[in-house]
C-alpha cells in the first residue's frame, strides 16, 4: 500500500510542477514584478526618506519580509486554485476512489504549494540583489524557516479550498484576512517602534514571527524570540496537517 502511496504522492507533486511550468506567466513572473516595484518604490524612493534602521539601510530592512511575503502569497494560491480547481471539475473523485490515502493527497497539493512558494521566492530574492546587496548571516534558519512557512501557507491554501464552494470564496481568506495580515506583520517597520498597546496587538499577528525569523536570518535582528517563533510556526503546521487529513476523511467539502 506504501509503495501505491508514494506513486500518488510523486504524480501529484509532477502535475503540480507541470501545471505551474505550463502556466509560468501568471504563476512565476507576476510576483516577480510586483516585488520589484516594491524594492523601487519603497526600498529606493521611500528609503531614502527614511533612513536607516538601526545598522542597515531601509531597503535591507525590509527586503527579507517581502521576500517572505512573496513566498507566503504564492505557496497560498497555488494550492488553493489547484485543489479548488479539482474540486469544480469533478476529477478529484479520481483520486477519492483510488488506494490514495488523505495523507498523501493533503501531502502531495501541498508539496506543490512549496514547490511554487521556494520558486517564486527565489526569483525574488535573485531580482532583489539588483536593488541592494544580501547578506545571508544565517542560511540555516533561513532555509527553515522559508521551508516551514511554505508548508504552513500550503496548508492553509487546502484548508480554504476545502471549504470553498464557488470561486468568490477562493478569494476570501487572502483579501480579507492573509494579506491584512502581511501588511501588518512587520514587514516594513520594526514592531518595537510601535506604542505599547500596538506592539501587544502585533504580537497576536502569527506572520509577525516568521517575517522577523525571515529577517534574523538574513540580518540578524529580530524583535521576537527565534526559538519561540520556530516552535510556533512547526505546531500550526502539524495541527493543519491533521485537521486537513481529517475533513479529507469524512469528505468535508468533497462529498456534501
Amino acid at each position: 500500500m506504501w509503495k501505491k502511496n508514494l506513486t500518488a504522492l510523486q504524480t501529484i507533486i509532477r502535475r503540480e510542477w507541470i501545471r505551474i511550468i505550463r502556466i509560468w506567466v501568471q504563476t512565476l513572473i507576476p510576483p516577480v514584478i510586483t516585488m520589484a516595484l516594491y524594492f523601487l518604490i519603497f526600498g529606493e524612493l521611500v528609503g531614502r526618506q527614511i533612513g536607516k534602521i538601526g545598522n542597515f539601510t531601509y531597503i535591507e530592512f525590509i527586503v527579507p519580509g517581502l521576500i517572505m511575503m512573496s513566498v507566503i502569497t504564492n505557496s497560498y494560491n497555488n494550492v488553493v486554485s489547484s485543489f479548488f480547481s479539482s474540486k469544480f471539475q469533478k476529477n478529484i473523485e479520481e483520486l477519492l476512489v483510488s488506494p490514495t490515502s488523505p495523507y498523501t493527497i493533503v501531502l502531495g497539493y501541498s508539496f506543490g504549494g512549496v514547490v511554487r512558494g521556494l520558486f517564486v521566492g527565489i526569483l525574488v530574492t535573485l531580482t532583489s540583489l539588483f536593488f541592494t546587496n544580501l547578506q545571508f548571516q544565517h542560511p540555516f534558519i533561513i532555509f527553515i524557516t522559508v521551508i516551514l512557512t511554505s508548508i504552513l501557507f500550503s496548508l492553509g491554501g487546502f484548508f480554504n479550498a476545502l471549504f470553498a464552494k464557488k470561486f468568490d470564496d477562493v478569494t476570501i481568506i487572502p483579501t480579507f484576512i492573509l494579506t491584512p495580515l502581511t501588511y501588518l506583520g512587520g514587514v516594513f517597520y520594526s514592531v518595537k517602534n510601535l506604542p505599547e498597546f500596538w506592539q501587544t496587538i502585533s504580537y497576536l499577528n502569527p506572520i509577525l514571527y516568521m517575517v522577523n525569523l525571515f529577517r534574523y536570518g538574513f540580518i540578524g535582528i529580530s524583535d521576537v524570540n527565534l526559538f519561540f517563533s520556530l516552535g510556533f510556526i512547526l505546531i500550526l503546521s502539524v495541527l493543519l496537517f491533521l485537521l486537513n487529513v481529517r475533513l479529507m476523511k469524512i469528505g468535508y467539502g468533497i462529498r456534501n
